[in-house]
């Protein structure tokens, strides 16, 4: 009976990661742009416009922008980024183990050395 609510909540937050993934897309460009085009008359003004567009739920900008160019690409992409996600997640497990042995050594060799200097001072 909550499957109506549970799918517009849904599409509210599909709406929201595109309007994120293309504003993301508009903040690095923004900051190559800002440098060449900033002198140029009127850029501030239309780049307030250009999010305006993008928040619009009449252009529906985000939506418009992240089907249009976004998606195929990911689309297109969809098998590297997987593999990449894939390795970055096996070199953080190892890096973890490695670093947790470490961590492990260092806390055994630290109370192994407490312990030693503990037992000098009792004798």
């Amino acid at each position: 009976m909550h499957y109506p609510a549970h799918l517009s909540t849904l599409i509210l937050h599909v709406k929201w990661m595109m309007y994120w993934i293309v504003f993301a897309f508009f903040t690095t460009a923004e900051t190559l742009t800002d440098i060449v085009l900033s002198w140029f008359p009127f850029y501030f003004e239309l780049k307030i416009a250009f999010v305006i567009w993008l928040l619009s739920p009449y252009t529906k900008g985000s939506s418009v922008l992240y089907r249009k160019f976004v998606h195929p690409t990911l689309s297109n992409k969809e098998k590297e980024i997987d593999e990449y996600i894939t390795q970055a997640r096996d070199k953080s497990y190892e890096t973890m183990m490695r670093v947790g042995k470490r961590g492990l050594n260092l806390a055994a060799n630290a109370a192994v050395t407490a312990a030693a200097k503990v037992m000098q001072h009792l004798l």
